[in-house]
C-alpha cells in the first residue's frame, strides 16, 4: 500500500526492497551474492556508472521489466544523466525493442524521470 507521503516511484522501489527483504529471509546468501555481483558489475571501470545505468535502463525497456525500468532511471538520474541522455537510450532500446519497448519508454521512464526531478530536494 502506498505511503500518503510517497510518490508513485518512490512506492515502486519501495516495494522492491521490500520484497528483496523477504526474499532474503528465505534465501539470504543467494541474496547476497546477487547484491555482491550486481555492485561489482555497475563498479566505474573503462565505463562511467552513468554508462552502465543508461545500459541497464535499455536493457529493462526492451525486458519490459517495470520494476528495473524505474531502479535503473533512478541510478540514471543519481548518475547525473540528462533528460536527454536518457530518452536517447530509450531511443536505443526502442530501435531494438520496437513499438513495446517506445512504448515503456514515452510513458513510463519519462513519468518516472518527471517524478524522481521533480520532487529532489
Amino acid at each position: 500500500m502506498q505511503d500518503q507521503n510517497m510518490t508513485w516511484t518512490q512506492t515502486y522501489l519501495h516495494d522492491y526492497k521490500e520484497g528483496m527483504g523477504v526474499f532474503a529471509e528465505h534465501m539470504p546468501e543467494v541474496a547476497r551474492q546477487f547484491s555482491q555481483f550486481s555492485q561489482e558489475c555497475f563498479k566505474a571501470g573503462e565505463l562511467s556508472q552513468k554508462d552502465k545505468q543508461l545500459m541497464a535502463l535499455g536493457i529493462s525497456i526492451v525486458a519490459q521489466d517495470e520494476y528495473c525500468m524505474i531502479y535503473h532511471t533512478k541510478g540514471c538520474v543519481d548518475q547525473g544523466a540528462s533528460e536527454k541522455e536518457i530518452l536517447e537510450a530509450c531511443g536505443v532500446a526502442a530501435a531494438f525493442g520496437g513499438g513495446a519497448a517506445l512504448s515503456q519508454a514515452v510513458t513510463l521512464v519519462q513519468d518516472a524521470y518527471s517524478d524522481l526531478t521533480n520532487n529532489i530536494n
